[in-house]
């Protein structure tokens, strides 16, 4: 018979508190405009989910996904200047 108590002070070598670290945190700060956009997206989708969605809700949806087009490249430009040192 093998014993697993080794293994168990391995598994429970770091207690894992259940909370963000400041990296994370920060990591959801920089997106949290892509957040916004998408749910915001999805708002207007789930608006005309059990009806024929008439113009006004096509425009809504049409501006939803420009703005979460802008937010992306936005965080894509931001990571690039931080990867690169900056804008030259």
């Amino acid at each position: 018979m093998k014993s697993i108590a080794a293994l168990q002070a391995v598994v429970t070598a770091t207690p894992f508190d259940g909370e963000p670290t400041d990296a994370e945190l920060d990591a959801i700060d920089l997106e949290l405009p892509v957040i916004l956009a998408d749910v915001a997206l999805l708002d207007a989708q789930i608006m005309t989910i059990d009806r024929t969605p008439t113009e006004l809700d096509q425009r809504r949806i049409r501006r939803a996904r420009r703005r979460v087009l802008a937010a992306r490249r936005d965080l894509a430009n931001r990571t690039t200047e931080a990867q690169t040192g900056g804008a030259a």
